[in-house]
């Protein structure tokens, strides 16, 4: 298609998903037809987000949405003020929408846009409870630790992250140290040496010590990585970590573009950096980190506990990514997931499928999407706090 396209309108539509409100982003040309959907879901700040793709909407009325490099250009330098989170997340979404009428004007998918075909399937892992969200924040028992477990791998997945390193604080504690380590010999006797396994530490302990003590209990079971021991934001905090623990370290799920990860190139701080597509600045920001990391002898695991768009374009990139280790996914997290969407992703065993329908190969019922209308998420970090009221990171 060789003939001008313009964007016309920028629409919201949300979701509600229980934990989160997918925002999910619809972009309209001037051409019969021819629109793209990208997400921009941001938990706890559904309202701020979908507000940001408005005041944004006037920088992209008239642009052809095939000029994504210059349009994310003007959406970042004509905001004026530096864009954090929410500016970033909403910018995600409004690029991801980019990508997915570039691919349907091509009649080609978005990964052979990014460079091709790096891989022939995508490895991912899940959560307990395949994403519902009291068995992913919630499971502290040995015994449904264990039942939990073993029904992800007999859904076919090889892979999979537990939450059970509890809310801390400056120490650990010898009780809540020694508790870890249980729940982790638990689950690795359960599942075996043929499943990996990932500890989300959520940046829960306060101190480098601490999460180092929380490490000692994990690394003797071969943890696949432990995420975030430490709140993000610290290259060198994060890189003492890495250097004293005896298992590999990921990070970056909540560090936007690519300014926020460069630290962490610099001095090696870590061993598989987490950008979120969702969050980061879109699919072309997440391939600069992506390539920066490969010269940092680093590997790339997309964090993606986001709805089912995101997911589509964590797989468009996935496929096309060199240095990309494995996927967080969580197809499972609302039982009406497939009747709001139609994705690309196709799972056999622990892999998805490459796709080939054009762009992302979205398509969303608006019809069925209205029947789940915001909600106040459920905001589950109110019950990060320590015996004695102390507030801690959820």
């Amino acid at each position: 298609m060789n003939e001008p396209i313009r964007i016309t309108d920028v629409q919201t539509l949300v979701v509600n998903a229980e934990m989160r409100n997918w925002i999910f982003v619809k972009v309209i040309t001037d051409q019969d037809g021819l629109y793209g959907w990208g997400e921009a879901s941001l938990n706890w700040k559904t309202r701020a987000v979908t507000g940001a793709v408005e005041d944004l909407k006037a920088l992209l009325i008239g642009k052809d949405p095939r000029d994504i490099e210059q349009i994310v250009r003007i959406l970042n330098k004509h905001s004026y003020y530096r864009l954090g989170i929410i500016g970033a997340t909403a910018i995600s979404g409004i690029e991801h929408a980019l990508w997915d009428i570039f691919g349907k004007s091509l009649n080609l998918p978005v990964w052979r846009l990014l460079g091709g075909k790096t891989r022939d399937s995508v490895r991912v892992y899940t959560h307990l409870g395949l994403g519902d969200m009291k068995s992913v924040y919630e499971t502290f028992d040995e015994g449904a630790l264990r039942d939990k477990a073993l029904q992800v791998v007999e859904k076919g997945y090889d892979a999979l992250k537990v939450v059970f390193i509890p809310y801390s604080h400056y120490s650990a504690g010898i009780p809540a140290r020694k508790h870890v380590g249980r729940l982790m010999r638990v689950l690795r006797d359960a599942v075996g040496d043929g499943v990996d396994i990932m500890i989300d530490f959520h940046g829960r302990p306060a101190s480098i010590a601490a999460a180092l003590q929380f490490i000692e209990e994990l690394a003797p079971y071969n943890p696949m990585f432990a995420e975030e021991p430490v709140i993000p934001g610290d290259a060198e905090a994060i890189r003492l970590v890495t250097e004293r623990a005896g298992c590999p370290i990921a990070t970056g799920e909540r560090l936007v573009g690519f300014k926020e990860f460069e630290p962490l190139f610099a001095t090696k701080a870590c061993h598989i950096v987490q950008p979120d597509l969702n969050h980061t600045g879109g699919i072309l920001e997440g391939k600069r980190i992506a390539a920066a990391a490969e010269q940092a002898f680093m590997g790339v695991a997309p964090h993606n506990p986001n709805g089912p768009i995101a997911g589509a374009a964590a797989l468009h990139f996935d496929v096309s990514t060199p240095n990309f280790v494995i996927q967080e996914e969580m197809s499972g997290a609302v039982p009406w997931y497939d009747d709001v969407v139609t994705v690309p992703m196709k799972r056999t065993g622990s892999a998805w499928e490459v796709p080939y329908a054009p762009g992302l190969g979205v398509e969303v019922n608006e019809r069925e999407a209205a029947k789940h209308p915001f909600v106040q998420e459920v905001i589950h970090t109110q019950t990060a706090l320590l015996p004695d009221g102390t507030v801690v990171d959820w």
